[in-house]
């Protein structure tokens, strides 16, 4: 598949918050020797062995939000590296606190669009691609900014190794469904499971996901193979 140098739609609001000392403070610590900044447009490859310095599975985490979730689950999974990406710096900020506070050496953390940084990633180095409770954009006219939709998707799956997975979470009924008809329509990609998957236990709750829960909304998981 051929990728353009457009500039791509965005999938996300590009939105800042205000940090407190925690977060700035690790900021200027932690950012220099596990953050990296995606720049729009720069498609030079990225070297996940020496970004990491150790050749170990890589799992991306797109969209981690306040980063608990990536921080639990790379503390109970040495034996892979996560590559997690976000816009908001809040989030950045506490993820970065969570690696200096746990002593993690497996986490990398970058600012930034995903499929910038995903065009960045060499074809085939990926164990895992997380994407959970991405921004569902409800609205019909803003369904183009989804982030599961078919261009994003075979980028996301030319990144993964053969047998690697994606792993997609939403807490919206529509885009479950949406996403399940994207996903099986992808001619690299096999469904795990009959359907929607269940819940896995390696998933840790997610800030959002008690939301969607308190709110009365079910919980989907859809996660895919390359073939």
């Amino acid at each position: 598949m051929s990728e353009t140098t457009e500039r791509p739609i965005r999938t996300f609001h590009p939105r800042r918050g205000r940090m407190g000392s925690r977060h700035a403070d690790a900021m200027t610590d932690i950012w220099p020797a596990y953050g990296l900044t995606v720049v729009d447009g720069d498609r030079t490859p990225l070297d996940l062995v020496e970004l990491f310095g150790r050749d170990a599975p890589k799992v991306l985490e797109i969209g981690f939000g306040m980063g608990d979730t990536t921080a639990a689950m790379a503390a109970a999974d040495p034996g892979r590296d996560y590559l997690a990406v976000e816009v908001h710096t809040p989030g950045i900020g506490n993820l970065l606190s969570l690696i200096g506070e746990r002593g993690l050496t497996n986490v990398r953390v970058a600012h930034g669009d995903a499929m910038e940084l995903v065009r960045k990633v060499p074809a085939g180095s990926l164990d895992a691609v997380h994407a959970f409770f991405p921004d569902p954009w409800p609205k019909a006219r803003h369904h183009k900014r989804r982030l599961i939709q078919p261009a994003n998707v075979a980028l996301l799956r030319e990144r993964l190794r053969p047998g690697g997975t994606l792993h997609c979470a939403t807490d919206w009924a529509h885009y479950a469904e949406a996403m399940a008809e994207t996903l099986d329509a992808d001619p690299g990609l096999t469904n795990a499971h009959e359907g929607f998957a269940p819940r896995p236990a390696h998933r840790p709750e997610t800030k959002f996901e008690r939301r969607g829960v308190s709110s009365g909304r079910e919980i989907f998981d859809l996660i895919y193979r390359r073939t």
